[in-house]
């Protein structure tokens, strides 16, 4: 095993290190998301972390590394008996890989010899593995949602189930949950941001002098990771001492009334939903007070929890980055301030100004900011003539909840929510032979499979006589997740300030449903002389929708080419994810000016998506009292569905299926 970098020689990064530590002294706090940009020293931080945890003492030839002062009754490798002569050993550092499957991490059942013989033969997982050690999961948003949902049932619950058709195995799993994610890789889901107890938010410094001191040790430790570390030995060891006197001290730290106060206001000041954030932030403050060497905790490890427990827990929309008001948070803390602090040192009173008066945080986005721009001329709603300048970038209306737009048949792809698919989770649908490991027991079929066998193999009694072949694998049918790729009309026909805002509303609206939806997003434009792909396809549904703010609009409308342009990024895309089928929006009101024959040469692009049976809905922007019909022609030569902007809610939809029923009902 290579010789990790050393903890103590990460530069910078104070808030990542501290909150590692924190979760070393005491692992209820709840484990660590690291969000960051690539390069920033995320995993090697806590592949670090690992060095610095306390041995612990397991039961000999125990797989779930039982405590042998007080052995876990359930083990299934038990019963142990208390008092058994244990070993020490390092803790583990487990990775969970973003492909793995479901049995690999919480461990799977031999089905046969279950069936055949009636016992219980199983092979531990990942989190028998990560029992009472460190469990890290790089790029933890790429990783499957059943598969984050088990992860954390465990996490919060401390052991982990594997149940197959009736027969169950529990063990204890307790560890120290990491995960690093990039923000421009897509988002997780606000429920399991809430569980990670505290989130850190690292980027790349800024300083030269930081910057080549973080080259100088790397390199330094390339050319001889034994010899560098052996450098920072003493310091490594210091901090091993402190994290081992932090824990007997955690359980004698005193947590007043007022630092309770506090805390709870503090959550209420900033509108947290639940009490998990009140918990987390109490033991934060707790860890922090042992981590300094204090038996009491004081205003400033309230304020520091709340920094770090508190960001990814406050509402806001989907597309806000986490963040926190300090003003607000020293704010509160002085109103609510108590007198049971011990000793109050004014010189360790929350840090920043407690006044109002500061810039808004970057978090408020550009919703809570006016450019002053004046309104440009020529907001009729008509069309622009040929080689109008570009206009500047107008705000997206208010979104709205969307009518479900979804890929026909039956998709193999990255489980989601939006169209039907074949997938490990979901309702059962049938059987078939399983191919490689069974997975899925389907119990009905195969005792049919082997019923008619049982008296050719000499079945005696009352046990079910079960081969290899009987097996039979459920088929499930759930949801994937699509790549759903806008396409987007940014000419001068489009450009009417009115109708864009009301366009940059619509497709926010569906981005925030491609959030939802766990999709990948990707954007292509067309305006002027030739279409541009303004986001190439990504889990990052924010970064589309900053993209659509800043979009500028004016000029003619090379529908062709921006269908084009479409057809390619498709293609390559295909040859990247082949399993993930694409729906294509497009959004426009379906003219189609500059070069010759725009219209005819529109027609043939699109015909090239029917043509390879890509699933497409055409958003009809056209208004005024005259309509053309253009955007429904090209649905049709798309072979797919055109909607208008009002279709496209929800709410309007619904309206329609009632005023539907409520026809049918009176003709009846």
């Amino acid at each position: 095993m290579s010789t990790p970098f050393p903890f103590t020689a990460v530069v910078g990064q104070d808030d990542l290190r501290l909150a590692l530590l924190l979760n070393a002294v005491s692992p209820a706090v709840g484990g660590v998301l690291v969000r960051g940009e690539k390069g920033t020293a995320k995993s090697t931080a806590v592949r670090a972390l690992s060095a610095l945890m306390p041995q612990v003492d397991v039961v000999p030839e125990c797989r779930f590394s039982c405590d042998p002062g007080s052995p876990d009754p359930a083990c299934p490798d038990g019963p142990h008996a208390p008092g058994t002569a244990g070993r020490s050993r390092p803790a583990r550092m487990v990775e969970l890989p973003v492909g793995a499957s479901e049995d690999r991490l919480v461990g799977a059942l031999d089905i046969e010899r279950a069936l055949s013989e009636g016992v219980k033969a199983f092979e531990p997982g990942l989190l028998a593995d990560a029992h009472r050690g460190i469990l890290y999961v790089d790029e933890v948003n790429l990783l499957h949602d059943h598969l984050v949902d088990l992860l954390l049932d465990a996490a919060a619950m401390g052991a982990s189930y594997v149940e197959r058709e009736g027969v169950s195995v529990r063990h204890a799993a307790r560890f120290l949950l990491v995960g690093t994610m990039n923000p421009e890789e897509g988002e997780l889901r606000p429920q399991l941001l809430d569980r990670f107890g505290l989130t850190v938010e690292v980027s790349a410094s800024r300083e030269p002098e930081q910057r080549v001191e973080v080259v100088r040790r790397r390199l330094a430790y390339d050319a001889d990771p034994e010899g560098f570390a052996a450098r920072w030995a003493d310091e490594e060891a210091d901090v091993r001492a402190r994290i081992v006197a932090a824990r007997e001290l955690l359980p004698s730290v005193r947590l007043g009334d007022g630092a309770l106060r506090q805390i709870a206001a503090t959550c209420a000041a900033f509108e947290v939903d639940g009490m998990r954030a009140d918990i987390v932030m109490a033991r934060t403050a707790t860890a922090l007070a042992a981590w300094a060497g204090r038996t009491d905790v004081l205003a400033e490890d309230v304020r520091q929890a709340a920094l770090l427990a508190l960001p990814h827990r406050r509402r806001r929309n989907p597309f806000d980055a986490p963040g926190l008001d300090e003003d607000k948070l020293d704010e509160t803390l002085e109103e609510f301030s108590g007198d049971d602090d011990p000793d109050p040192d004014p010189d360790q009173g929350p840090e920043g100004p407690g006044g109002g008066g500061g810039q808004p945080e970057p978090d408020e986005g550009p919703q809570g900011d006016d450019t002053g721009a004046p309104p440009e001329a020529g907001e009729n709603g008509q069309p622009q003539p040929s080689g109008a300048g570009e206009q500047s970038a107008v705000r997206a209306a208010e979104p709205f909840r969307t009518k479900v737009l979804s890929v026909p048949g039956i998709g193999e792809g990255a489980t989601g929510r939006r169209s039907r698919a074949r997938t490990e989770h979901g309702r059962t649908t049938g059987a078939r032979r399983p191919r490689g490991a069974l997975t899925k027991l389907h119990l009905a079929a195969t005792v049919q499979a082997a019923a008619p066998h049982q008296r050719a193999r000499g079945r005696s009694g009352p046990g079910l006589v079960v081969r290899r072949d009987d097996l039979r694998q459920a088929t499930r049918e759930g949801r994937e997740g699509n790549l759903v790729l806008f396409v987007v009309d940014a000419s001068g026909s489009m450009a009417a300030r009115q109708r864009m805002s009301a366009v940059k509303g619509a497709v926010l609206s569906l981005l925030l449903d491609a959030y939802q939806r766990r999709d990948k997003v990707g954007l292509v434009t067309f305006r002027g002389s030739g279409a541009d792909v303004a986001l190439p396809p990504t889990s990052s549904v924010d970064a589309a929708a900053a993209r659509l703010e800043s979009l500028p609009t004016g000029g003619r409308t090379p529908l062709a080419a921006g269908l084009l342009r479409a057809h390619d990024v498709l293609r390559v895309e295909r040859l990247r994810d082949p399993a993930r089928r694409p729906l294509v929006v497009l959004v426009t009101d379906g003219r189609a000016t500059g070069g010759p024959e725009p219209v005819a040469l529109a027609g043939r692009a699109a015909r090239l998506f029917a043509a390879e049976g890509v699933a497409s809905v055409v958003v009809d922007c056209e208004s005024g009292p005259v309509r053309l019909g253009l955007a429904g022609q090209l649905a049709g030569e798309l072979g797919g569905t055109a909607v208008t902007l009002d279709e496209l809610r929800a709410d309007s939809i619904a309206g329609l299926v009632r005023d539907v029923q409520g026809t049918s009902r009176r003709a009846a």
